[in-house]
């Protein structure tokens, strides 16, 4: 087996194993059995199982397998890319620092901040970020594999997610679903969020350039 495909079977492994425990089915007897804590112990083992190989895999494959295309030569391709991956890291820490209540680890219900631009922004910073490198990488099929693999997880765990919560969301959650997009910027208001949070948007602009400055020494 090439390292494209087993790198595509650990992808579909982490996002099988991430929507059957967190499903409406099996999570609350999992909760039940084992408590809440260790249950989220159990599903960040799992997927920390996988995704570590994932990468670990990937970046001793890096360039595996047929060569594909590269439009990174173009000078429109590679400011397009750093524009891009400004979003993408935005998206990311203001996600982090502001936690959705349509995550598995649910924050507050208030649409303010990165959360005007979509209710899912880590996972929708990880997608963009995997998307990107589709275009503005030197792409081979180990390549496709790796980062092909983010946009699709991202939009169909966040789905699933979505699918699940709603399912059982308080009068407030639906209020919420109803104020904020699935997709980043697909919805007015996102220059209003990005100006309501001006730490992750400093965080999200200097890691760029840091990792913009060093990406060739530390990734090749």
């Amino acid at each position: 087996m090439g390292a494209a495909a087993i790198i595509a079977f650990l992808w579909l492994a982490f996002a099988a194993t991430h929507i059957a425990l967190s499903s409406v089915r099996l999570r609350p007897r999992l909760v039940a059995a084992l408590g809440d804590r260790p249950f989220q112990g159990l599903y960040s083992a799992v997927a920390l199982g996988l995704f570590v190989p994932l990468v670990w895999i990937y970046f001793g494959n890096k360039h595996a397998g047929p060569s594909l295309w590269y439009l990174g030569d173009e000078p429109a391709v590679q400011w397009f890319g750093i524009l891009g991956m400004g979003i993408a890291f935005v998206l990311a820490v203001g996600g982090l620092l502001q936690p959705s209540p349509a995550s598995i680890a649910p924050g507050r219900a208030k649409v303010a901040g990165v959360l005007r631009i979509t209710r899912h922004p880590l996972f929708m910073g990880l997608g963009l970020f995997g998307l990107l490198h589709l275009v503005t990488a030197n792409l081979y099929a180990s390549d496709l594999a790796f980062f092909g693999g983010f946009p699709l997880f991202a939009l169909i765990g966040c789905h699933h997610q979505d699918q699940r919560k709603r399912r059982t969301a308080s009068e407030e959650l639906r209020r919420f679903y109803a104020e904020t997009p699935f997709l980043p910027f697909s919805r007015r208001g996102g220059l209003r969020g990005l100006a309501e949070m001006p730490v992750a948007l400093a965080l999200g602009i200097a890691l760029t350039a840091v990792i913009r400055t060093f990406h060739d020494s530390l990734f090749g």
